[in-house]
């Protein structure tokens, strides 16, 4: 067995700045990460994080307040308002925080961190790193957790939570270069595993995105809450689903159909191409059902009126993934892009210190519902979200676990869930079943794009739900391709495969369910939104037969939900 008092689940923004908070208020935390620190999926982040400095000369007169009510119209009313003022009013000390770890953010002439325009924002508050902002911030948070001498287990995958009668005593976990599967027992256990978006088959998101996280805990007796909230960024380079961030449209770039229109202004006119992304993503969409895409799949970013020396000097890695990704040099000509799922709004239930139903058991970052996002994130607040509940669950740990009545964890409850997890993986490893695992991935990801996509409806939603029924039955009788030990990915992605399932189950339940259309949820036999029925929050509970459903209020405050038009 191996002792630690706190284990932090991902190595990724949320996961480091918790662990990193824990650490320096004298707790023995370590890290388990699937990947090297530094290739977590913050680094993928390009746009920037969102704070209200008030650098912009166009944005002197934000602040935090402005930026809560934001973050809340953005959420189509479904964010929790005292969790996004927490956000809001944390966001200018943790960009400093960060400055001060050696984020080299973009400058204005007078030296101030620079600022750019996002969708949804009513002032330009996204500071950014030209256009490689998580990638220096993540860099940042690396140092400082190598500084400190922080313990990380990297190359292994958690497994199993060993959680009893609501108290939790640690998890099981794989060393993937031996195979070797460890109990950990800790009194706390932070998860900060990241977003499910590769249960689809058109993702911007890694390869390790898988949601198995949001599955582990789900299955642990932990609630997921408001799942069928999935992001589609509107624009991934078409044929790769590579990012091409937002801000590229904050810089000025322009939407452009086959008809040489910028259609945005049929949408959004008072924003154009700065509206938030779920009308963005649904206006594209749009225009290509309608005939108005080129080769009927894709729209054309323009940024040729920018000039090379703006996109060399704002967008450079965004120049670089267009010249080798699509054979195309956004300095010449537009970019083609579409639509790809992006993130997921949902995830383990948790308040804003991160604590969850389980005692011990925290969650964080993109794998967590807080809920600051609601039905639809803005740009710039995924980044901050990490960063600033990745803190404040650290805080709550530290506190948790030097409280006056100290938690202990149980060896013999991690032992249990250790014999359950090897019964678990001797049985896959023996199984003789006819089903090939790959062709249940393939279609699961076929089924979630399909039928529980930017648009959905009933007829959709209930066919989905059923084949992911009969997915699920068929996922019972896979079969092994390789059985060794080391690195056996095989048998890593169909114990993650199991977590898929479940997830998309979680979401497209969810979806059908809720007759309506909010935010990413959008409905062609249910088009309004509808306060008087539908202004909560989906919860999930596991149970064997499928996902079980029910609700809870969303924390109201300074605003009332309006219609919300840009």
């Amino acid at each position: 067995m191996i002792k630690h008092q706190m284990v932090v689940v991902g190595a990724g923004l949320a996961g480091l700045r918790a662990a990193i908070e824990a650490h320096d208020r004298g707790i023995d935390v370590a890290v388990i990460s699937k990947v090297h620190p530094v290739r977590s999926h913050s680094v993928a982040a390009q746009g920037g994080i969102n704070g209200a400095l008030a650098n912009n000369p166009d944005g002197k007169e934000d602040n935090p307040e402005r930026h809560a009510f934001d973050t809340v119209k953005g959420s189509d009313y479904l964010a929790d308002q005292d969790a996004v003022l927490i956000m809001t009013e944390d966001a200018p000390k943790v960009i400093i925080e960060m400055e001060n770890w050696g984020v080299p953010f973009s400058r204005t002439p007078e030296g101030r961190i620079a600022q750019r325009p996002f969708g949804g924002a009513g002032f330009p508050r996204t500071a950014y790193a030209s256009d490689k902002t998580g990638h220096a911030l993540l860099h940042a948070m690396y140092e400082q957790t190598v500084k400190r001498k922080i313990k990380v287990y990297e190359e292994w995958i958690v497994l199993s939570l060993a959680i009893e009668d609501g108290q939790t005593h640690g998890l099981t976990a794989m060393n993937m270069l031996t195979g070797q599967v460890e109990g950990f027992v800790a009194e706390s256990v932070v998860f900060a595993t990241g977003g499910a978006g590769r249960i689809y088959k058109q993702s911007t998101n890694a390869m390790i995105n898988t949601g198995f996280g949001m599955a582990i805990a789900y299955k642990a007796g932990i609630p997921l809450k408001d799942m069928e909230f999935v992001q589609f960024h509107p624009t991934s380079l078409f044929g790769t689903n590579i990012l091409i961030t937002e801000g590229a449209r904050g810089e000025g770039g322009y939407l452009f159909n086959n008809k040489g229109e910028r259609f945005m202004e049929k949408y959004a006119p008072s924003v154009m191409e700065l509206a938030p992304r779920d009308i963005v993503s649904r206006s594209i969409f749009t225009e290509v059902m309608e005939g108005r895409g080129f080769e009927n799949a894709y729209v054309h970013l323009d940024l040729t009126h920018l000039g090379e020396e703006k996109i060399k000097e704002r967008l450079p890695g965004i120049r670089d993934i267009a010249i080798h990704f699509a054979g195309v040099d956004p300095v010449k000509e537009p970019l083609p892009i579409q639509p790809s799922q992006h993130y997921t709004m949902g995830g383990i239930d948790c308040n804003a210190d991160g604590e969850t139903v389980a005692k011990g058991f925290y969650a964080a970052g993109e794998a967590a519902c807080v809920s600051v996002h609601g039905a639809n994130r803005l740009g710039g607040n995924s980044l901050l979200d990490t960063i600033v509940f990745g803190k404040r669950a650290g805080v709550a740990v530290a506190k948790y676990l030097n409280g006056s009545n100290k938690p202990k964890a149980s060896e013999e409850a991690v032992s249990k869930a250790l014999k359950s997890m090897n019964d678990r993986i001797a049985e896959l490893k023996n199984s003789t079943g006819n089903e090939n695992p790959q062709e249940v991935r393939d279609r699961l990801k076929e089924v979630m794009n399909q039928k529980v996509g930017i648009y959905r409806n009933k007829e959709d939603l209930a066919s989905a739900l059923k084949e992911i029924e009969e997915l699920k039955e068929r996922y019972k009788h896979i079969h092994l391709n390789y059985k060794g030990e080391k690195y056996n990915l095989d048998l890593i992605r169909n114990l993650e495969l199991e977590g898929k399932l479940l997830v998309a189950e979680v979401i497209t339940k969810g979806a059908l369910l809720r007759e309506e259309s909010r935010g990413s949820h959008s409905r062609r036999d249910f088009t309004e939104r509808n306060d008087s029925e539908w202004l909560k929050h989906t919860m999930a509970h596991y149970a064997e037969e499928g996902a079980k459903i029910d609700y809870k209020e969303v924390t109201m405050g300074t605003w009332e939900p309006q219609a919300r038009k840009y």
